[in-house]
């Protein structure tokens, strides 16, 4: 236990000839990511394995890097230890290095200085074969003092492929032809531009629904041309708003896309009990989240339309988000319906409720996907805290679908997960004829383009709602 507390060091006049230390190590994928991170080499031949040892190469570390560093960690923590000065060394690699290899790295005293204090030492690397990989020598300047202090814990270090499953999704609906998608009053030059960022992208063909004087000077501003896209002239916001709203009646589109406009604007005609979109079913938003360190797509609602939806409003809610992970190619997806505590309480109605809709599901009134709750949210997403709890659900720990009590605490989880937890964030709202793809001046490229393949997905794979 002592030696794990505390690193010491041997000093020049402690070492002899023949001193040896040694340290093992398991290469792992954080390893492989953590050294392409620091030195910025992205060459395929050291961080894709599959690449590497297609071309004969196997080596997955660039430049032995890795092994390079279990050498120095010995040289610094064990021999000499503490206070050693690295001054050179000459490492050969004579061998391959993979994946799940146990790397040995030892290095030896070789020769002694005593002016200089200087020290050579043999080092090398052998995997779990015992076979070399890496052979050398190094030479360092020995601590004169005697170093004995406690050992300072490694920090966490978690990695995350920003955007990796919204680009998932995008070459999910590169199968599929674009949508035809009014873009709302698309007066500014972010609203043009992720238009036709989804239009190069094969995700939708833009029919721009606005004015058409302020559309062509947004253009101009964007740098971009609006040769071979239709404009429909509209004189304001809500114009526009109203116009696509019937385009999208008669058919003629199969999405709506924000422009540069308020939401309040687009879903105003969107509800309008004459001319609207309505169906049968309670519209609903639904957001994808790509979240670091969560295994998988994580989407959560009702955080933009509903702002405190009665249980009949929650059934659609759930529904809705079941048809859209249906249509992404989530056979079974698991519902989560949180609340503060994961116990039924008459006194914290959000409870009840969860419990009702898990009987809803058992009667089918709502079918395609696991349904659970109450569930307080680290139970939803933890498995670990679910077991602290002795939840045994299908559901607990691996929820796909967060579904919050209201728009209060929906958008509150959104919010932390993306100022916190670094999530990105693509969303559309679904129950309505057609689906509203929703975007926001802060939204960044990605996660435009990820709402209009979430439309698109869904149209071409679950259809919107006609009836």
């Amino acid at each position: 236990m002592d030696a794990l507390q505390f690193i010491e060091n041997k000093t020049f006049d402690e070492l002899k000839i023949g001193d040896t230390a040694e340290l093992t190590r398991q290469l792992n994928q954080q390893d492989i990511d953590l050294f392409a991170v620091m030195s910025g080499d992205v060459n395929p031949t050291h961080v894709d394995e599959e690449f590497a040892k297609s071309n004969s190469y196997h080596r997955i570390v660039g430049h032995g890097m890795w092994e390079g560093a279990l050498i120095s960690a010995v040289l610094g923590t064990l021999l000499p230890g503490p206070g050693t000065l690295y001054l050179k060394q000459s490492l050969a690699f004579c061998g391959p290095i993979s994946l799940g290899d146990t790397i040995t790295a030892r290095v030896v005293v070789r020769e002694l200085h005593a002016g200089t204090k200087r020290v050579l030492l043999d080092c090398d690397c052998r995997n779990q074969a015992g076979v070399a990989v890496v052979e050398g020598q190094a030479e360092v300047v020995a601590p004169t003092n005697k170093i004995r202090r406690p050992r300072v814990p490694l920090p966490q270090i978690d990695l995350h492929e920003p955007g990796k499953r919204y680009r998932e999704l995008l070459a999910a609906a590169q199968e599929l032809p674009p949508i035809l998608t009014a873009v709302v009053h698309p007066c500014d030059d972010v609203s043009i531009l992720g238009a036709l960022e989804a239009r190069d992208s094969r995700l939708i063909t833009p029919l721009l629904v606005g004015p058409r004087a302020k559309i062509e000077k947004a253009a101009r501003d964007a740098n971009v041309s609006l040769e071979g896209v239709e404009i429909v002239d509209a004189p304001h916001s809500h114009a526009a708003a109203e116009k696509s709203v019937a385009l999208a009646r008669k058919g003629r589109v199969m999405a709506l896309m924000k422009g540069s406009l308020h939401t309040d604007e687009v879903m105003a005609a969107v509800v309008d009990p004459q001319t609207g979109l309505r169906t049968e079913r309670r519209m609903s938003h639904v957001f994808a989240f790509d979240v670091p360190h969560y295994p998988k797509p994580l989407f959560i609602t009702d955080a933009a339309v509903n702002i405190y939806p009665t249980l009949a409003d929650k059934r659609d809610i759930v529904q809705n988000a079941i048809e859209l992970c249906h249509a992404l190619g989530i056979a079974q997806p698991k519902i989560a319906i949180l609340s503060a505590v994961e116990t039924v309480n008459p006194k914290i109605n959000s409870t009840v409720e969860a419990a009702a809709l898990c009987k809803m599901a058992d009667r089918g009134q709502i079918v395609g996907g696991l349904i659970d709750g109450p569930l307080a949210f680290d139970n939803a997403v933890s498995k670990r805290a679910a077991a602290i709890k002795n939840i045994v659900s299908p559901v607990a720990g691996e929820a796909d679908v967060l579904v919050a009590p209201d728009l209060e605490a929906a958008n509150m989880i959104a919010k932390q997960l993306v100022y916190l937890a670094g999530a990105e964030t693509a969303g559309i709202v679904l129950g309505a004829r057609v689906p509203i793809i929703l975007t926001s001046r802060a939204d960044g490229p990605l996660a435009r383009m990820a709402s209009c393949a979430l439309a698109q997905l869904f149209v071409h794979r679950g259809g919107a709602v006609t009836k």
